[in-house]
Protein backbone atom coordinates (compact mmCIF):
# COMPACT_ATOMS: atom_id res chain seq x y z
CA UNK A 1 0.00 0.00 0.00
CA UNK A 2 0.97 3.67 -0.33
CA UNK A 3 3.30 5.10 2.25
CA UNK A 4 4.57 1.71 3.23
CA UNK A 5 0.97 0.86 5.07
CA UNK A 6 -0.20 -2.92 5.43
CA UNK A 7 -4.12 -3.54 4.41
CA UNK A 8 -4.57 -4.01 8.33
CA UNK A 9 -2.78 -1.04 9.09
CA UNK A 10 -4.73 1.07 7.24
CA UNK A 11 -7.89 -0.54 9.09
CA UNK A 12 -6.43 0.73 12.29
CA UNK A 13 -6.03 3.99 10.68
CA UNK A 14 -9.89 4.30 9.43
CA UNK A 15 -9.79 2.58 6.48
CA UNK A 16 -10.92 5.35 3.11
CA UNK A 17 -10.16 5.58 0.25
CA UNK A 18 -6.10 4.30 0.30
CA UNK A 19 -7.69 0.84 1.62
CA UNK A 20 -10.72 -0.13 -0.83
CA UNK A 21 -7.83 1.62 -3.47
CA UNK A 22 -5.51 -1.20 -2.20
CA UNK A 23 -7.97 -4.18 -1.93
CA UNK A 24 -8.50 -3.39 -5.73
CA UNK A 25 -11.38 -1.14 -6.56
CA UNK A 26 -11.06 1.57 -8.87
CA UNK A 27 -11.30 5.34 -8.21
CA UNK A 28 -14.66 5.45 -8.92
CA UNK A 29 -15.63 2.88 -6.85
CA UNK A 30 -13.66 3.95 -3.85
CA UNK A 31 -15.30 7.36 -4.01
CA UNK A 32 -18.85 5.88 -4.43
CA UNK A 33 -18.03 3.92 -1.23
CA UNK A 34 -16.66 6.83 1.57
CA UNK A 35 -16.93 5.46 4.95
CA UNK A 36 -18.95 7.54 6.54
CA UNK A 37 -16.40 8.00 9.63
CA UNK A 38 -12.62 7.46 10.06
CA UNK A 39 -12.08 6.29 13.62
CA UNK A 40 -13.05 3.77 16.27
CA UNK A 41 -15.79 4.12 18.94
CA UNK A 42 -15.16 3.37 22.89
CA UNK A 43 -17.89 1.72 24.61
CA UNK A 44 -19.16 3.41 27.76
CA UNK A 45 -18.78 1.07 31.05
CA UNK A 46 -22.09 2.66 33.42
CA UNK A 47 -25.55 3.21 32.39
CA UNK A 48 -26.11 5.87 30.08
CA UNK A 49 -29.42 7.92 30.58
CA UNK A 50 -32.42 7.99 28.06
CA UNK A 51 -32.49 10.47 25.83
CA UNK A 52 -34.38 13.75 25.66
CA UNK A 53 -34.53 14.21 29.88
CA UNK A 54 -31.31 16.33 30.91
CA UNK A 55 -32.19 20.18 30.82
CA UNK A 56 -29.77 21.52 27.95
CA UNK A 57 -26.95 23.93 30.06
CA UNK A 58 -25.91 27.75 28.22
CA UNK A 59 -22.44 28.21 28.77
CA UNK A 60 -22.16 31.04 31.35
CA UNK A 61 -20.52 34.69 30.22
CA UNK A 62 -17.07 35.50 31.29
CA UNK A 63 -17.19 38.59 33.53
CA UNK A 64 -14.11 40.96 32.90
CA UNK A 65 -11.64 41.24 35.97
CA UNK A 66 -11.22 44.89 34.43
CA UNK A 67 -12.18 47.27 31.12
CA UNK A 68 -10.34 44.61 28.24
CA UNK A 69 -9.24 42.03 31.04
CA UNK A 70 -9.84 38.62 31.54
CA UNK A 71 -8.89 35.91 33.64
CA UNK A 72 -9.46 32.65 33.78
CA UNK A 73 -8.26 28.92 35.57
CA UNK A 74 -7.18 26.13 34.55
CA UNK A 75 -7.82 23.24 36.95
CA UNK A 76 -9.37 20.20 37.60
CA UNK A 77 -12.63 19.88 38.33
CA UNK A 78 -15.79 17.00 39.45
CA UNK A 79 -18.67 18.30 36.95
CA UNK A 80 -21.90 15.99 36.38
CA UNK A 81 -22.22 15.32 32.89
CA UNK A 82 -24.18 12.02 33.20
CA UNK A 83 -26.95 12.16 36.17
CA UNK A 84 -26.03 11.50 39.28
CA UNK A 85 -21.99 10.72 38.85
CA UNK A 86 -18.85 12.77 39.09
CA UNK A 87 -16.43 13.22 36.73
CA UNK A 88 -13.01 14.34 36.68
CA UNK A 89 -12.38 17.35 33.90
CA UNK A 90 -9.81 19.68 32.96
CA UNK A 91 -11.96 22.67 32.92
CA UNK A 92 -11.35 26.54 32.08
CA UNK A 93 -12.88 27.99 35.36
CA UNK A 94 -14.40 24.92 36.58
CA UNK A 95 -17.24 24.25 33.82
CA UNK A 96 -17.57 22.18 30.49
CA UNK A 97 -17.74 23.82 28.16
CA UNK A 98 -15.64 26.81 29.72
CA UNK A 99 -17.15 30.44 30.06
CA UNK A 100 -18.40 32.28 26.79
CA UNK A 101 -16.30 35.14 26.03
CA UNK A 102 -18.17 37.80 24.53
CA UNK A 103 -16.36 40.58 22.53
CA UNK A 104 -16.46 43.39 19.73
CA UNK A 105 -15.14 43.49 16.65
CA UNK A 106 -12.26 45.94 16.60
CA UNK A 107 -12.03 46.15 20.57
CA UNK A 108 -8.96 44.02 21.89
CA UNK A 109 -8.62 42.04 25.40
CA UNK A 110 -6.23 40.19 27.04
CA UNK A 111 -7.00 36.83 28.63
CA UNK A 112 -4.89 36.01 31.46
CA UNK A 113 -4.43 31.97 31.61
CA UNK A 114 -3.44 30.86 34.69
CA UNK A 115 -2.52 26.99 34.48
CA UNK A 116 -3.28 25.05 37.91
CA UNK A 117 -3.40 21.85 36.07
CA UNK A 118 -0.87 19.06 36.28
CA UNK A 119 0.55 19.55 32.79
CA UNK A 120 1.63 21.94 30.53
CA UNK A 121 -0.68 23.73 28.78
CA UNK A 122 -1.43 25.70 25.26
CA UNK A 123 -4.63 28.17 24.56
CA UNK A 124 -5.56 28.53 20.57
CA UNK A 125 -8.43 31.00 20.10
CA UNK A 126 -9.67 28.84 16.81
CA UNK A 127 -10.34 31.12 14.03
CA UNK A 128 -9.17 34.53 15.76
CA UNK A 129 -7.35 36.80 13.60
CA UNK A 130 -4.22 36.47 16.27
CA UNK A 131 -0.99 37.70 16.43
CA UNK A 132 1.94 34.95 16.39
CA UNK A 133 2.76 35.32 20.08
CA UNK A 134 -1.56 35.00 21.18
CA UNK A 135 -1.88 32.38 18.72
CA UNK A 136 -1.65 29.51 20.94
CA UNK A 137 1.66 27.93 19.05
CA UNK A 138 1.87 23.80 20.36
CA UNK A 139 5.26 24.39 22.10
CA UNK A 140 4.57 27.96 23.59
CA UNK A 141 4.01 26.18 27.41
CA UNK A 142 1.85 27.56 30.01
CA UNK A 143 3.99 25.13 32.91
CA UNK A 144 2.60 24.40 35.46
CA UNK A 145 4.12 25.87 39.15
CA UNK A 146 5.79 22.47 39.98
CA UNK A 147 6.80 20.95 36.35
CA UNK A 148 10.14 19.14 35.86
CA UNK A 149 11.66 19.22 32.38
CA UNK A 150 12.64 16.02 31.09
CA UNK A 151 9.25 14.74 29.55
CA UNK A 152 8.61 13.57 25.69
CA UNK A 153 9.14 16.90 23.70
CA UNK A 154 10.43 17.59 20.12
CA UNK A 155 13.20 20.43 20.32
CA UNK A 156 11.94 24.11 19.36
CA UNK A 157 14.07 26.72 19.33
CA UNK A 158 11.67 29.80 18.91
CA UNK A 159 9.50 28.35 21.85
CA UNK A 160 8.52 30.61 24.70
CA UNK A 161 7.41 29.55 27.40
CA UNK A 162 6.00 30.56 30.50
CA UNK A 163 5.19 29.69 34.07
CA UNK A 164 1.85 29.56 35.85
CA UNK A 165 0.47 32.28 33.58
CA UNK A 166 0.31 33.40 30.54
CA UNK A 167 -1.50 37.02 29.14
CA UNK A 168 -3.03 36.18 25.60
CA UNK A 169 -4.10 39.68 23.63
CA UNK A 170 -7.18 39.45 21.07
CA UNK A 171 -7.43 42.37 18.82
CA UNK A 172 -10.63 40.95 17.04
CA UNK A 173 -9.73 42.79 14.04
CA UNK A 174 -11.96 40.33 12.45
CA UNK A 175 -15.39 40.05 11.13
CA UNK A 176 -18.11 39.02 13.51
CA UNK A 177 -18.02 35.05 13.75
CA UNK A 178 -18.37 32.04 16.16
CA UNK A 179 -14.62 31.12 17.52
CA UNK A 180 -13.81 28.84 20.16
CA UNK A 181 -10.78 28.18 22.57
CA UNK A 182 -9.22 24.93 23.37
CA UNK A 183 -6.04 23.54 24.54
CA UNK A 184 -3.35 22.92 21.80
CA UNK A 185 -0.34 21.56 23.40
CA UNK A 186 2.58 19.18 20.93
CA UNK A 187 1.36 15.90 20.98
CA UNK A 188 -1.37 16.40 23.86
CA UNK A 189 -4.50 18.21 21.95
CA UNK A 190 -6.45 15.31 21.61
CA UNK A 191 -6.63 14.17 25.01
CA UNK A 192 -6.55 17.24 26.61
CA UNK A 193 -9.62 18.27 24.59
CA UNK A 194 -11.10 15.11 25.45
CA UNK A 195 -10.63 16.21 29.15
CA UNK A 196 -12.89 19.54 28.80
CA UNK A 197 -10.36 22.24 27.56
CA UNK A 198 -13.04 23.95 25.06
CA UNK A 199 -15.17 26.86 25.55
CA UNK A 200 -16.73 29.87 23.11
CA UNK A 201 -15.90 32.85 22.12
CA UNK A 202 -17.85 35.74 19.93
CA UNK A 203 -16.87 38.24 18.09
CA UNK A 204 -19.69 40.81 17.31
CA UNK A 205 -20.87 44.13 16.21
CA UNK A 206 -23.56 46.57 14.76
CA UNK A 207 -24.09 45.82 11.71
CA UNK A 208 -24.95 41.97 12.70
CA UNK A 209 -26.81 42.83 15.61
CA UNK A 210 -29.25 45.25 13.38
CA UNK A 211 -30.07 42.74 10.91
CA UNK A 212 -32.99 41.32 13.63
CA UNK A 213 -31.76 38.08 13.30
CA UNK A 214 -33.03 36.36 16.34
CA UNK A 215 -31.14 37.16 19.46
CA UNK A 216 -31.19 37.08 23.66
CA UNK A 217 -32.68 33.44 24.93
CA UNK A 218 -33.66 32.38 21.36
CA UNK A 219 -30.05 32.43 20.71
CA UNK A 220 -28.38 29.17 21.58
CA UNK A 221 -24.83 28.04 21.32
CA UNK A 222 -24.37 24.28 20.88
CA UNK A 223 -21.01 23.01 21.21
CA UNK A 224 -21.64 18.87 20.17
CA UNK A 225 -19.21 16.53 21.56
CA UNK A 226 -18.47 13.05 21.86
CA UNK A 227 -17.44 10.96 24.89
CA UNK A 228 -17.01 7.79 26.42
CA UNK A 229 -17.10 6.59 30.08
CA UNK A 230 -15.16 4.23 32.23
CA UNK A 231 -16.98 1.96 34.64
CA UNK A 232 -16.05 4.51 38.14
CA UNK A 233 -17.05 7.78 35.79
CA UNK A 234 -14.50 9.23 34.92
CA UNK A 235 -13.91 9.92 30.80
CA UNK A 236 -12.45 6.62 28.95
CA UNK A 237 -9.45 7.66 26.45
CA UNK A 238 -7.23 4.79 24.87
CA UNK A 239 -4.18 7.63 26.06
CA UNK A 240 -0.56 5.18 25.70
CA UNK A 241 0.24 7.46 28.80
CA UNK A 242 -2.88 8.04 30.36
CA UNK A 243 -1.12 10.90 33.29
CA UNK A 244 -0.75 12.67 29.83
CA UNK A 245 2.98 13.50 31.24
CA UNK A 246 5.65 11.71 28.84
CA UNK A 247 4.36 9.93 26.08
CA UNK A 248 1.91 10.69 23.45
CA UNK A 249 -0.53 9.12 20.92
CA UNK A 250 -3.59 6.56 21.23
CA UNK A 251 -3.80 2.67 21.17
CA UNK A 252 -3.13 0.90 17.70
CA UNK A 253 -7.17 0.69 17.86
CA UNK A 254 -7.73 4.12 17.40
CA UNK A 255 -5.00 5.61 15.67
CA UNK A 256 -7.65 6.77 12.94
CA UNK A 257 -9.25 8.62 15.56
CA UNK A 258 -11.33 8.48 19.23
CA UNK A 259 -15.43 8.36 18.92
CA UNK A 260 -17.32 7.94 21.95
CA UNK A 261 -20.67 6.69 22.55
CA UNK A 262 -22.38 9.43 24.14
CA UNK A 263 -23.13 12.17 22.30
CA UNK A 264 -23.01 15.83 24.56
CA UNK A 265 -24.02 18.90 23.84
CA UNK A 266 -22.56 21.78 26.22
CA UNK A 267 -21.60 18.97 28.20
CA UNK A 268 -25.00 17.58 28.95
CA UNK A 269 -26.45 13.96 27.36
CA UNK A 270 -28.76 14.12 24.46
CA UNK A 271 -30.32 17.23 26.44
CA UNK A 272 -34.03 19.21 25.77
CA UNK A 273 -34.34 22.54 25.39
CA UNK A 274 -37.96 24.25 25.69
CA UNK A 275 -38.30 26.88 23.01
CA UNK A 276 -41.04 29.40 21.97
CA UNK A 277 -42.87 28.38 18.58
CA UNK A 278 -40.52 31.22 17.19
CA UNK A 279 -36.82 30.93 15.00
CA UNK A 280 -34.21 30.51 16.95
CA UNK A 281 -30.63 30.80 16.22
CA UNK A 282 -28.55 28.06 16.77
CA UNK A 283 -24.68 28.49 16.70
CA UNK A 284 -23.46 24.87 16.12
CA UNK A 285 -19.60 24.34 17.21
CA UNK A 286 -18.26 20.46 16.54
CA UNK A 287 -16.24 20.10 18.66
CA UNK A 288 -15.85 16.29 18.67
CA UNK A 289 -11.62 14.76 18.38
CA UNK A 290 -12.82 12.87 14.98
CA UNK A 291 -16.39 12.81 14.93
CA UNK A 292 -18.13 13.31 11.88
CA UNK A 293 -22.35 14.71 11.82
CA UNK A 294 -24.56 15.44 9.34
CA UNK A 295 -27.36 17.22 10.88
CA UNK A 296 -31.07 17.18 10.34
CA UNK A 297 -33.90 18.66 12.15
CA UNK A 298 -37.28 16.54 12.33
CA UNK A 299 -40.34 16.88 14.58
CA UNK A 300 -42.17 13.90 15.81
CA UNK A 301 -45.07 14.03 13.19
CA UNK A 302 -42.42 13.25 10.33
CA UNK A 303 -42.21 16.94 8.95
CA UNK A 304 -38.08 18.18 8.43
CA UNK A 305 -37.68 21.80 9.49
CA UNK A 306 -35.14 23.30 6.60
CA UNK A 307 -31.61 24.55 8.49
CA UNK A 308 -31.20 27.70 7.11
CA UNK A 309 -27.35 28.68 6.90
CA UNK A 310 -26.67 32.19 7.98
CA UNK A 311 -23.05 32.23 9.03
CA UNK A 312 -19.97 29.92 8.27
CA UNK A 313 -16.83 29.48 10.55
CA UNK A 314 -15.52 33.16 9.74
CA UNK A 315 -19.22 34.69 10.18
CA UNK A 316 -21.88 35.38 8.12
CA UNK A 317 -22.48 34.10 4.49
CA UNK A 318 -23.49 36.82 1.64
CA UNK A 319 -27.21 35.30 1.70
CA UNK A 320 -28.83 32.31 3.64
CA UNK A 321 -28.29 28.74 2.14
CA UNK A 322 -31.06 26.36 3.11
CA UNK A 323 -30.73 23.10 3.66
CA UNK A 324 -32.23 19.67 4.47
CA UNK A 325 -29.21 18.16 6.22
CA UNK A 326 -26.20 19.71 7.32
CA UNK A 327 -22.91 18.20 7.41
CA UNK A 328 -20.49 18.68 10.30
CA UNK A 329 -16.72 18.34 10.47
CA UNK A 330 -14.64 18.03 13.46
CA UNK A 331 -14.03 22.24 14.25
CA UNK A 332 -16.12 23.54 11.78
CA UNK A 333 -19.11 25.97 13.11
CA UNK A 334 -22.38 26.59 11.23
CA UNK A 335 -24.74 29.42 12.05
CA UNK A 336 -28.35 28.17 11.31
CA UNK A 337 -32.10 29.36 12.40
CA UNK A 338 -34.43 26.86 12.34
CA UNK A 339 -38.35 28.04 12.71
CA UNK A 340 -40.53 26.16 15.38
CA UNK A 341 -43.55 28.30 14.36
CA UNK A 342 -45.38 25.34 12.84
CA UNK A 343 -44.82 23.07 15.18
CA UNK A 344 -47.49 22.72 17.69
CA UNK A 345 -47.16 23.67 21.72
CA UNK A 346 -46.16 20.65 23.45
CA UNK A 347 -44.96 18.70 19.83
CA UNK A 348 -40.99 17.82 20.24
CA UNK A 349 -38.05 18.25 17.71
CA UNK A 350 -35.38 16.27 17.33
CA UNK A 351 -31.68 16.87 16.46
CA UNK A 352 -30.66 14.35 14.76
CA UNK A 353 -27.48 12.32 12.91
CA UNK A 354 -27.38 11.15 9.99
CA UNK A 355 -24.00 9.58 10.10
CA UNK A 356 -24.83 7.75 13.50
CA UNK A 357 -26.15 4.72 14.47
CA UNK A 358 -28.04 3.51 17.67
CA UNK A 359 -27.63 6.06 20.54
CA UNK A 360 -25.20 8.38 18.25
CA UNK A 361 -28.31 9.03 15.63
CA UNK A 362 -29.56 11.21 18.18
CA UNK A 363 -28.12 14.73 19.34
CA UNK A 364 -30.97 16.67 21.43
CA UNK A 365 -34.72 17.44 21.18
CA UNK A 366 -36.34 20.95 21.48
CA UNK A 367 -39.62 20.61 22.95
CA UNK A 368 -42.10 23.50 21.84
CA UNK A 369 -43.37 25.04 24.93
CA UNK A 370 -45.49 28.42 24.44
CA UNK A 371 -46.51 30.53 21.19
CA UNK A 372 -45.65 33.85 21.45
CA UNK A 373 -44.50 36.84 19.25
CA UNK A 374 -41.55 36.90 17.11
CA UNK A 375 -39.81 39.95 15.95
CA UNK A 376 -36.87 38.43 14.08
CA UNK A 377 -36.00 38.22 10.26
CA UNK A 378 -33.39 36.64 8.31
CA UNK A 379 -32.75 39.11 5.67
CA UNK A 380 -32.05 38.17 2.39
CA UNK A 381 -28.75 39.63 1.96
CA UNK A 382 -26.76 39.11 5.53
CA UNK A 383 -23.27 40.45 4.48
CA UNK A 384 -21.09 42.93 1.66
CA UNK A 385 -18.39 42.46 3.21
CA UNK A 386 -17.31 38.75 2.18
CA UNK A 387 -13.65 39.64 0.75
CA UNK A 388 -13.71 38.50 -2.96
CA UNK A 389 -10.11 37.37 -4.47
CA UNK A 390 -8.72 37.09 -8.16
CA UNK A 391 -6.85 33.71 -8.07
CA UNK A 392 -3.55 34.13 -8.70
CA UNK A 393 -1.31 31.27 -10.97
CA UNK A 394 0.40 29.77 -8.74
CA UNK A 395 -1.03 27.00 -6.84
CA UNK A 396 0.50 25.03 -3.53
CA UNK A 397 -0.54 20.73 -3.71
CA UNK A 398 -0.57 19.44 -0.08
CA UNK A 399 -1.79 15.89 0.45
CA UNK A 400 -2.60 14.39 4.20
CA UNK A 401 -2.37 11.27 4.61
CA UNK A 402 -1.14 7.90 6.80
CA UNK A 403 2.13 6.81 6.52
CA UNK A 404 5.55 5.93 8.73
CA UNK A 405 6.53 8.04 11.84
CA UNK A 406 9.67 6.65 13.32
CA UNK A 407 9.00 3.24 14.26
CA UNK A 408 5.17 3.77 14.16
CA UNK A 409 2.30 5.13 12.20
CA UNK A 410 1.35 8.09 12.10
CA UNK A 411 -0.62 11.25 9.75
CA UNK A 412 1.72 13.57 7.63
CA UNK A 413 1.39 16.46 5.78
CA UNK A 414 3.44 16.13 2.05
CA UNK A 415 4.97 13.14 3.39
CA UNK A 416 6.32 14.55 6.25
CA UNK A 417 5.68 14.96 10.01
CA UNK A 418 5.58 18.07 12.03
CA UNK A 419 8.29 19.34 13.02
CA UNK A 420 8.76 22.73 14.95
CA UNK A 421 11.98 23.89 14.34
CA UNK A 422 11.30 23.18 10.60
CA UNK A 423 9.03 25.88 7.84
CA UNK A 424 7.15 24.23 5.44
CA UNK A 425 5.83 27.02 3.92
CA UNK A 426 6.36 31.25 3.06
CA UNK A 427 4.59 33.49 2.32
CA UNK A 428 4.19 37.29 2.07
CA UNK A 429 2.09 39.61 3.68
CA UNK A 430 -0.44 40.14 1.60
CA UNK A 431 -0.26 37.45 -0.71
CA UNK A 432 -3.51 35.75 -2.16
CA UNK A 433 -2.82 31.89 -2.99
CA UNK A 434 -4.69 28.90 -4.21
CA UNK A 435 -3.95 25.53 -2.04
CA UNK A 436 -5.34 22.09 -3.02
CA UNK A 437 -5.69 19.75 -0.75
CA UNK A 438 -5.70 15.90 -1.39
CA UNK A 439 -6.93 13.34 1.54
CA UNK A 440 -6.95 9.67 2.36
CA UNK A 441 -9.45 9.26 4.98
CA UNK A 442 -11.23 12.55 6.46
CA UNK A 443 -9.32 15.35 7.46
CA UNK A 444 -10.72 18.69 8.52
CA UNK A 445 -8.37 20.88 7.62
CA UNK A 446 -7.47 23.87 9.22
CA UNK A 447 -5.15 26.99 8.51
CA UNK A 448 -4.53 29.36 11.01
CA UNK A 449 -4.30 33.22 11.05
CA UNK A 450 -6.79 33.38 7.77
CA UNK A 451 -9.96 32.55 6.74
CA UNK A 452 -10.80 30.96 3.01
CA UNK A 453 -13.20 30.38 0.53
CA UNK A 454 -13.69 27.19 -1.03
CA UNK A 455 -12.90 27.26 -4.64
CA UNK A 456 -13.85 23.20 -5.62
CA UNK A 457 -14.55 19.36 -4.66
CA UNK A 458 -12.92 17.18 -6.99
CA UNK A 459 -12.61 19.71 -9.52
CA UNK A 460 -16.26 20.59 -9.35
CA UNK A 461 -18.15 23.82 -7.55
CA UNK A 462 -18.23 23.33 -4.26
CA UNK A 463 -20.69 22.08 -1.98
CA UNK A 464 -24.08 24.30 -0.57
CA UNK A 465 -22.12 24.03 2.60
CA UNK A 466 -18.84 25.90 2.06
CA UNK A 467 -20.52 28.90 1.37
CA UNK A 468 -18.91 31.62 3.13
CA UNK A 469 -15.52 32.59 4.42
CA UNK A 470 -14.26 29.45 6.32
CA UNK A 471 -11.03 28.36 8.52
CA UNK A 472 -11.80 24.69 7.99
CA UNK A 473 -12.78 22.40 5.45
CA UNK A 474 -13.70 18.80 5.57
CA UNK A 475 -12.00 16.49 3.03
CA UNK A 476 -13.80 12.85 2.23
CA UNK A 477 -11.65 9.96 1.52
CA UNK A 478 -9.98 10.30 -1.62
CA UNK A 479 -11.15 14.06 -2.18
CA UNK A 480 -9.07 17.04 -3.60
CA UNK A 481 -10.46 20.52 -2.57
CA UNK A 482 -8.96 24.11 -4.07
CA UNK A 483 -9.29 26.99 -1.51
CA UNK A 484 -7.90 30.51 -1.52
CA UNK A 485 -6.89 32.73 0.74
CA UNK A 486 -5.05 36.02 1.59
CA UNK A 487 -2.28 35.89 4.52
CA UNK A 488 -2.96 39.30 6.04
CA UNK A 489 -2.98 41.14 9.59
CA UNK A 490 0.18 39.45 11.03
CA UNK A 491 3.85 38.07 10.47
CA UNK A 492 4.88 34.89 12.24
CA UNK A 493 4.86 31.44 12.73
CA UNK A 494 1.40 29.92 12.06
CA UNK A 495 0.22 26.32 11.25
CA UNK A 496 -2.11 24.39 8.97
CA UNK A 497 -2.97 20.74 10.00
CA UNK A 498 -5.76 18.14 10.13
CA UNK A 499 -8.09 18.61 13.31
CA UNK A 500 -8.69 15.36 13.83
CA UNK A 501 -7.29 15.87 17.08
CA UNK A 502 -5.48 12.63 17.05
CA UNK A 503 -4.41 13.16 13.72
CA UNK A 504 -3.07 16.27 14.60
CA UNK A 505 -1.31 14.86 17.71
CA UNK A 506 0.73 11.66 15.28
CA UNK A 507 2.13 14.51 12.86
CA UNK A 508 -0.31 15.85 11.12
CA UNK A 509 0.28 19.71 11.15
CA UNK A 510 3.30 21.71 9.18
CA UNK A 511 5.00 25.32 9.81
CA UNK A 512 3.25 28.55 7.93
CA UNK A 513 5.41 31.61 8.04
CA UNK A 514 4.21 34.77 7.39
CA UNK A 515 7.07 37.45 6.33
Amino acid sequence: MRDGLTRRQALRLGGGFGLLAAAGLSTAAALARRPALTGAELRSAVPLPPAFEVPLPVPGVLRPVAPGRYEITQRVADVEVLPGIRTPMWTYGGTFPGPTIEARRGRPITVTHRNELPVPTVVHLHGGRTPAASDGYPTDLVLPATWVDGHHAMPDPRAVRTRLTRDYTFPHDQRPASLWYHDHRMDFTAPAIWRGLAGFHFVRDDAEEALGLPSGPRELPLMIADRAFAADGTFDYPSLDGTLRARPGVRDSYLGGVLGDVLLVNGAPWPVHEVDAARYRLRILNASNARHYELEVAADDGRRLPLVQIGADQGLLATPVTHAALPVGPAERYDVVVDFAEVPVGGRVRLVNRLGSGRTAEVMAFRVARRARDDSRVPAVLSADLPSWDRPARVRDFSFRAGRLGDGHGWLVNGRPFDPARTDVTARLGDVEVWRLVADVHHPVHLHLAGFRVLSRGGRPPLPHDAGLKDTVSLRPGEAAEIVTRFDGYRGRYLFHCHNAEHEDMGMMANLEIT
